[in-house]
């Protein structure tokens, strides 16, 4: 509240120091939530075209070994499977976006040839080979909606944190130091303006008193006339 702010030059200083802090500070948290949010939508549109690659290739792999297991059985597709010796792997490393971490995930081994597979050409058949192929492609595509999904989660929640600072400062802190600025400029000026009367209160005073002694000098220095007397 202005009424517990002391009006002082000093206090007016460090005010008027807070308020271009501040200012620039807004400013330059403004600037960033606008850049955040560009930046957002590049990765929501990113994040779209990922969603629906997901769901394409996931149906597309649905179908596939639906269509494997209907013609060759559940037992050799299960052996397929299970004749697997290497696994895909997964490294995470991270990249900033205007101070964001955001991860970046990158694979190896997802997509194989038909001997590293480990089932053989003689031990399978082209329906599972091609559900193979759909699930190698969707789990691509599922490690790459994965850091999409998450950046788009952690970018969303440094805008909002963003704007909240920005809100506090246009909304609450600003406000309040611009009337605390107010307040002081308003008591120092009524100060001045009482000292200014005081002043010239005095001085009228003294210029009044000096009046006086300069009259009653000059009444002292005016000589008296003699009275008169019976030889006049």
């Amino acid at each position: 509240m202005a009424n517990d702010v002391k009006p002082t030059r000093k206090n007016l200083m460090a005010i008027e120091d807070r308020i271009e802090l501040s200012e620039r500070g807004h400013d330059t948290l403004e600037q960033k939530r606008d850049g955040l949010i560009m930046e957002f939508m590049d990765i929501l549109d990113q994040a779209q075209d990922v969603r629906s690659e997901l769901n394409t290739n996931y149906e597309t792999a649905q179908r596939k070994i639906n269509m494997a297991r209907a013609m060759e059985g559940d037992v050799a597709v299960r052996g397929a499977a299970a004749a697997l010796k290497e696994h895909p792997e997964i490294t995470t490393q991270s990249k900033n976006i205007m101070g964001v971490v955001v991860p970046q995930i990158e694979s190896s081994r997802v997509k194989k040839s038909l001997d590293q597979r480990g089932y053989g050409l003689l031990g399978s058949s082209s329906r599972i080979d091609e559900a193979a192929d759909a699930y190698e492609e969707l789990l691509e595509s599922v490690i790459l909606a994965a850091e999409v999904e998450t950046a788009m989660k952690k970018m969303l929640r440094e805008i909002e944190t963003t704007k909240r600072r920005v809100n506090a400062l246009e909304f609450k802190l600003l406000p309040d130091l611009y009337e605390n600025q107010e307040y002081i400029e308003q008591k120092l000026e009524e100060q001045e303006r009482e000292e200014t009367f005081r002043l010239k209160k005095i001085k009228g005073k003294k210029e009044e008193e000096e009046r006086e002694e300069r009259e009653a000098e000059e009444a002292e220095t005016v000589p008296q006339e003699r009275p008169a007397t019976a030889d006049d």
